[in-house]
This record gives C-alpha cells, sequence and structure tokens, in this order.
C-alpha cells in the first residue's frame, strides 16, 4: 500500500476532489500551509490527517513531510490539492512498488494538465517528469526556482507512464496569475544564481535538459516571444483551439515576467544601471555639452 501526502494553502475548492480521487488508501495525509478558508476542516472530514507547518518553499516542505509525518506505509506518494489519481493511474503505482526491487528509490511521475476540461498535450510539452512517489528515507528535495526536484536518491529512480490529472486552472486566471506572479519572482532568483551547466542542455533527461533550456535561453533576446512561438507553432499547440492558444499567452506571459525581474534583481545588486542613473548621466554630457558650446 501507499501513504499520500498532500501540500496545501487555501485550498477548500479542489481537496474534496482530489480527496475522492484516493479513496484507495487509508493513508491520507494533508501538510497544511496556515490556510485561512476551510482546507483542514475538509481534510479531516474526508478522513485525512492533518499537519501544518508555515511555507517556505516547495523543496523544504515536502522535506519536513518527509521527515516529519508519520506515514504508515513504506511508499509516499505526493500529490497537491489540485491533482487527482486516475484509476489508470492507481492500478500503474500499486503495481509498482509491489513489483520494486531493492535498488529502486522512487518513481518519475507525469501529468496531463486540463484547461477548460480540454487535455492540453501540445502546449504543455507532454509528458513531463517530477519525482513524486519514492521510499522513505531514500530520497530528499532541493529548491529548484519556484519549484523542487530530487537532491539525494539513494538507489535507482525508474518511470510511471500512465498520467494523473493537473486542474492547474481551476480556480481561475485571476488566481492563476497572481500566483506566477510570486513564482516568477522565485524563478529569476533561480536562473541567475543557480543556472545549471550548458551541457545539461543535451541531456535526454527532461527533468535535467528543461530547466537548463529555459535557464539559457532567457538570455536571448525576445525569448518570450520565442516562448509563445516554440509551444504553439512548433509544439502545435494551434491544435488544442481556444484553450491551448489562452495557454501558450499565458505561459508567454509568465516567462516576460521572469526576464523582467531578473533585470529587476540584476538593478538591485548593482550589476546593472537602472534607466535613471542612465538619464542622469545623459543630462551630463548634454549639459557639459552646452557649457563648451557657451564657453567657445
Amino acid at each position: 500500500m501507499i501513504s499520500v501526502i498532500i501540500l496545501t494553502k487555501n485550498e477548500e475548492v479542489d481537496l474534496p476532489v482530489c480527496l475522492r480521487s484516493l479513496e484507495w488508501t487509508d493513508d491520507v495525509h494533508v501538510l497544511d500551509s496556515l490556510s485561512i478558508d476551510k482546507t483542514c476542516e475538509v481534510a479531516e472530514q474526508y478522513g485525512a490527517t492533518v499537519w501544518s507547518n508555515a511555507f517556505k518553499s516547495f523543496g523544504s516542505q515536502r522535506n519536513f513531510a518527509l521527515d516529519n509525518i508519520k506515514a504508515r506505509y513504506n511508499w509516499i506518494l505526493f500529490l497537491d490539492a489540485d491533482e487527482v489519481v486516475t484509476p489508470e493511474f492507481k492500478l500503474n503505482i500499486l503495481s509498482s512498488v509491489s513489483n520494486a526491487d531493492e535498488e529502486v528509490a522512487g518513481y518519475y511521475c507525469c501529468w496531463k494538465m486540463m484547461l477548460e476540461g480540454k487535455w492540453i498535450k501540445n502546449c504543455d510539452n507532454f509528458p513531463k517528469w517530477q519525482l513524486r512517489l519514492l521510499k522513505k528515507g531514500r530520497v530528499n528535495y532541493k529548491d529548484f526556482g519556484h519549484g523542487q526536484k530530487e537532491d539525494k536518491v539513494l538507489g535507482r529512480v525508474d518511470y510511471i507512464k500512465e498520467p494523473y490529472l493537473h486542474f492547474g486552472f481551476s480556480k481561475g486566471w485571476t488566481h492563476w496569475i497572481e500566483r506566477h506572479n510570486r513564482y516568477s519572482s522565485l524563478e529569476a532568483v533561480a536562473r541567475l544564481d543557480n543556472r545549471p551547466p550548458f551541457k545539461n542542455i543535451f541531456s535526454s533527461h527532461g527533468s535535467t535538459r528543461n530547466p537548463a533550456l529555459k535557464s539559457w535561453l532567457s538570455k536571448i533576446p525576445g525569448w518570450p516571444l520565442l516562448r509563445f512561438i516554440q509551444t504553439y507553432i512548433f509544439n502545435l499547440g494551434f491544435l488544442e483551439g481556444l484553450p491551448g492558444l489562452t495557454y501558450c499567452i499565458n505561459i508567454s506571459y509568465y516567462e516576460f515576467l521572469i526576464i523582467i525581474k531578473m533585470r529587476e534583481v540584476l538593478r538591485s545588486r548593482g550589476q546593472l544601471k537602472s534607466q535613471n542613473e542612465k538619464l542622469v548621466n545623459d543630462e551630463k554630457i548634454e549639459l557639459k555639452f552646452d557649457l563648451t558650446t557657451v564657453n567657445k
């Protein structure tokens, strides 16, 4: 059997659907980040054990869960409240952990991104992988951009190719934009301070290659526009109708936020002159020129 840990903050809307998809396990834990809505009450109504810890980052929150939650089973599945386990995904993970040898420390899982009831497969570059199913004591996480990735892994990581569902837009576009405004601040700092080695671009492993691509490509002038062209044209996002177009525009906007915030960070560190400084310098040059002319 598998224990499930769900990270939450103000998730009273999405959490019931997530919890109803977990009736196959009798060990569900909700790690809440000081919600001010009815998230904890909803979790308890569905029989989940509720834990609380102030959110600092996704990596540290998952590590807190691994270190402090008393999971009943040796295998742990991490979910977010806007994610749903399908019957097919359930069968795959149960079969995988039952047949896993001692070398297996965990499994990379993928998801279907859902928007307006449609799977936007092409726009979201399916499949993308995260280490979500793991054995106790064999995996640690580290922060990476606005999210996280595995840090120390004791053993082999295999793949579960059957996806779960991710309803990342379930709370509407206002919520999505507010959330990604926060995410873009974290991502901007990460791309400046933790840029992956250039060689990672050529990795066959998506979780290694994709962060490197984003980080290095963001140095190219006009990258947000190129990102739109990539997702909408080359990834065939146009085949997914209005949801596909909407998604591609907003992903490009997210990249634009990251770029301008990277410049903002550099400016705050004194590594990039502000526009005001440039204007002042230009005024000094112009004033000096005028005075020289007058003296003549």
